[in-house]
């Protein structure tokens, strides 16, 4: 789920790029970009997975969420929830706290799942896709190597999910690796 997936980049970052897997992006992409801004108080609350990378901190998670507090400081609290085997599993969640990578405008979000801080880098959590509702979300991160499809409910429409699908594919994304996340 998001936030073991989140781990392991923070430790890919600090230890080294091998940990992830390969790419997801295609070699000749575009240098990916974020959203040109973002309203992060707007941003704030339930999201639900609908579609992702797989990735080995993931296995088996279904009905994934996150869940974005914004804290007093101006960091942002994390809650990742996912479902163990299938949408009704035995549910297993993360708390993190994430902070808003200066000079992102709020698009670009570095989020610490580890107990101590690590090095913030460029941020590991990019938006790249949001609709103008702040219903529907495109999560990617430099390296190509995760993708998560957002919505504020459980399910997209056809032509929700052909958007959704058109940034990732813009963006340099191979749609194949994609997962559907079984929801309610």
């Amino acid at each position: 789920m998001m936030f073991r997936l989140l781990t392991i980049i923070l430790l890919s970052a600090s230890v080294s790029a091998c940990i992830a897997g390969p790419s997801g992006r295609a070699k000749d992409a575009t240098a990916l970009e974020a959203v040109a801004s973002v309203d992060v108080p707007r941003y704030m609350g339930l999201w639900y997975e609908i579609a992702r990378y797989p990735t080995s901190f993931q296995r088996d998670c279904e009905g994934t969420t996150a869940e974005y507090t914004l804290r007093a400081d101006g960091k942002v609290d994390v809650l990742n929830t996912c479902r163990f085997g299938t949408k009704d599993g035995k549910p297993r969640s993360a708390a993190a706290v994430a902070r808003v990578m200066d000079g992102s405008n709020g698009a670009r979000i570095f989020v610490n799942f580890a107990p101590i801080p690590l090095p913030a880098g460029r941020g590991n959590y990019w938006i790249i896709y949001l609709d103008a509702d702040y219903r529907h979300a495109l999560i990617g991160e430099p390296s190509g190597r995760f993708l998560w499809m957002l919505s504020r409910t459980p399910t997209v429409t056809p032509d929700m999910r052909a958007k959704l699908d058109a940034a990732a594919v813009t963006a340099g994304y191979d749609l194949s690796l994609l997962k559907e996340t079984e929801q309610k």
